[in-house]
């Protein structure tokens, strides 16, 4: 396969060795969240690929987002957003750490109660935390749309 950039709005970097150009996506001096699932990205490599492009910015890490991410789960995740005062969302996985990590860019800024109504009731959101995806699983779509899944 070729390498290529697209946006459409989203911006899409594909190809071999792109994880070590992320660094370059994410604004100077962010506070970055790092979001993943299971721990698959400790085993095949990607895991230091992307502590090694982020070298320069704060990062925190939320692991162990379940298959369709638990409300619970995510406002754990939430919890790390407020403390650490994270600016920057980055989703290391396939379709439900993408899901969770979508919800919690639009949590972190929900201003109208409980952010379980994004889920249960439409609730329309207004701003969003800026989001990244290095995505390890094609699968679902979901690194392409706007919605999310979240139980």
């Amino acid at each position: 396969m070729y390498n290529f950039e697209y946006q459409n709005p989203v911006k899409i970097i594909f190809g071999k060795e792109t994880i070590s150009s992320v660094a370059r996506e994410i604004p100077k001096n962010s506070r970055v969240l790092m979001t993943y699932g299971s721990g698959s990205i400790f085993k095949n490599g990607i895991y230091e690929q992307v502590k090694k492009a982020l070298s320069e910015f704060t990062i925190f890490e939320f692991g162990g987002i379940e298959p369709n991410p638990r409300y619970h789960t995510m406002m754990n995740a939430l919890k790390i957003v407020k403390k650490e005062k994270i600016d920057f969302l980055l989703a290391v996985g396939g379709g439900s750490v993408i899901d969770g990590t979508k919800f919690l860019a639009a949590a972190a800024h929900f201003q109208d109660g409980d952010p379980w109504a994004i889920c249960q009731k439409g609730a329309p959101v207004k701003s969003a935390m800026p989001l990244g995806v290095i995505l390890t699983l094609a699968a679902t779509g979901s690194e392409m749309n706007s919605f999310c899944v979240v139980s």
